[in-house]
């Protein structure tokens, strides 16, 4: 069975996002054109598609390491910042961004709260339908990086 550590990251995410795009309750708000993704960035994303990248990405973070609270993305997604003459200092992401797509996610039905057995919320983590999709993209990835490599065709 192939799955998500079987391809190269940068390829999932590329063709995760593409396939994110054409999900209707998962789009970008206006001021995700104008808004930094930090403190510690200097600059907005300058990829118009940064949106539906972020989302891939973090569905993929939740497919390796779920429950994932929202200060879980906050420091995966943050960055170093130089603070006057002294080291640079990390700096938490912006969490905004993250809490939105998480919420569009959860309206996709990709992605729900995962709770004890006792009601309290741990974070969240990916539905059936969220793992059936990144696992069908790894397959079909898998497939056509193993006619490019002959020694991966036996796995395939």
């Amino acid at each position: 069975m192939v799955n998500v550590h079987d391809v190269p990251s940068e390829k999932l995410l590329g063709a995760l996002a593409e396939q994110l795009k054409g999900e209707p309750s998962l789009q970008p708000p206006e001021w995700s054109k104008f808004a930094k993704t930090g403190s510690h960035a200097e600059r907005p994303p300058s990829r118009p598609d940064w949106w539906f990248t972020r989302a891939a990405s973090m569905m993929r973070k939740l497919y390796l390491g779920a429950p994932m609270g929202l200060s879980d993305f906050e420091r995966s997604y943050g960055g170093a910042k130089a603070v006057a003459y002294f080291p640079k200092h990390h700096r938490n992401a912006g969490g905004s961004a993250a809490r939105l797509i998480l919420k569009q996610l959860e309206k996709a039905g990709l992605v729900d709260k995962a709770r004890t057995p006792k009601g309290r919320v741990l974070g969240r983590a990916l539905t059936p339908k969220g793992t059936k999709m990144l696992d069908t993209i790894s397959k079909r990835l898998f497939t056509e990086l193993a006619k490019d490599n002959k020694a991966l065709a036996r796995y395939a």
